[in-house]
């Protein structure tokens, strides 16, 4: 069953984000690992040459300039992380550069902030500067932009697996393939031999994430965590996420054969448009509603509206259009839309029947405070889309 859903996965995905984690790129110490960059610009070039359109982002910028300023240690302060990323990032790009243009490719650097994905216009200039890259024949190589972001726009992004994540949902890729020094999800801590490979995940919930092991580094920022998050981002819009070891030789073409390599985890929910992507699962919520029982109920299971009835508690201060979150009594976040109202004009109506809101405003330009159209289902386990 295994190998014939990777084969129809691998099939039909004919575009591919491949995300590769700072330990598969640099060496012991953060030096750049050269070699394996060429051996992957290889597996890039036979992927191309069966008509799949490869996107990469790249960690490893803060680990290669560690490694051209003699640092041990990942700094902790803003400043230095930036400035170290700063020395890194054009080493690294002229490693890509260097060898896909072997094969004909030319290397594409992208470095995107959290900013660049909140707006709904740069949202969309960065998904049509992706595509006609991609139709130019170039390889696409993203990375965040440590050198400006500040401490409170990283939070988005987090690390480089949930970057992967929005860049799949971006562009719609069927595919999102993490790369790291681990060869996937174990049952077990990976270092007891005991423990075995997860080679299918069907449902990403709960009992998935707790059977997370992670180290702290000195190098990396990421983790089994974070890669997790960034499945659960990328299935819960209908795309598929295989988590693989970087480090061994042709692990990306393996993968485009259709061979059980890593842990596959397929889409929880059905493909979802750009648009419901952006707002569920790119944009960062400017405030969030605090519903009831039955408004979360009616939401999730039936795939109704969120009705000012619902809303018990209002958090943050935004504006009509923004994106808010909704959580239940319990603190627990389960979708995101677009708010009708401001969260001054919902406290004043929250609680109240569709009936009685133009009695509470003056006006009622809307019955429902998010329409469903406008909302997005993310928490974990079954939903309705």
């Amino acid at each position: 069953m295994v190998d014939l859903l990777r084969q129809e996965i691998a099939a039909t995905s004919m575009t591919i984000v491949v995300k590769l984690g700072t330990r598969v790129v640099t060496k012991e110490g953060g030096i750049l690992n050269t070699e394996r960059i060429e051996q992957l610009a290889e597996e890039i070039h036979q992927a191309r040459q069966s008509g799949r359109k490869i996107v990469v982002v790249s960690s490893g910028a803060v680990g290669a300039g560690m490694g051209r300023l003699g640092l041990k240690q990942r700094p902790t302060d803003l400043p230095m992380l930036q400035a170290v990323a700063a020395v890194g990032q054009s080493a690294l790009m002229e490693a890509y550069e260097r060898s896909l243009s072997r094969f004909g490719y030319h290397a594409a650097q992208i470095l995107l902030t959290a900013e660049d994905i909140q707006s709904r216009t740069r949202y969309l200039n960065a998904r049509n500067t992706l595509l006609t890259l991609l139709d130019l024949g170039a390889v696409p190589i993203i990375n965040e932009n440590d050198t400006v972001s500040v401490e409170e726009l990283q939070l988005t992004f987090g690390d480089n697996d949930r970057l992967a994540a929005i860049v799949t949902n971006l562009i719609q890729a069927p595919l999102l393939v993490l790369l790291s020094d681990v060869p996937g999800l174990f049952d077990g801590d990976p270092r007891d031999p005991q423990s075995r490979l997860i080679v299918l995940i069907e449902k990403l919930d709960r009992s998935v994430f707790e059977l997370v092991r992670d180290q702290i580094t000195g190098l990396s920022r990421g983790g089994m965590a974070s890669k997790l998050e960034a499945a659960r981002q990328t299935t819960a819009a209908g795309g598929n996420v295989i988590i693989a070891g970087g480090r061994e030789p042709g692990v990306l073409g393996k993968i485009i054969a259709g061979e059980t390599v890593g842990t596959l985890i397929l889409a929880q929910g059905s493909l979802l448009g750009a648009r419901k992507r952006w707002i569920g699962f790119t944009v960062k919520p400017r405030g969030h509603l605090v519903v009831d029982r039955g408004a979360r109920e009616a939401v999730v299971q039936r795939g109704r509206s969120l009705l000012p009835a619902g809303v018990t508690k209002v958090v943050g201060n935004f504006d009509k259009g923004d994106v808010v979150a909704l959580r239940d009594e319990q603190g627990q976040e389960f979708a995101r839309g677009l708010t009708n109202y401001s969260a001054d004009d919902i406290r004043r109506i929250r609680g109240l029947k569709t009936s009685e809101i133009a009695e509470a405003l003056g006006y009622c330009p809307y019955q429902e405070v998010i329409h469903r159209n406008n909302m997005v289902i993310t928490e974990l386990g079954p939903k309705k889309l």
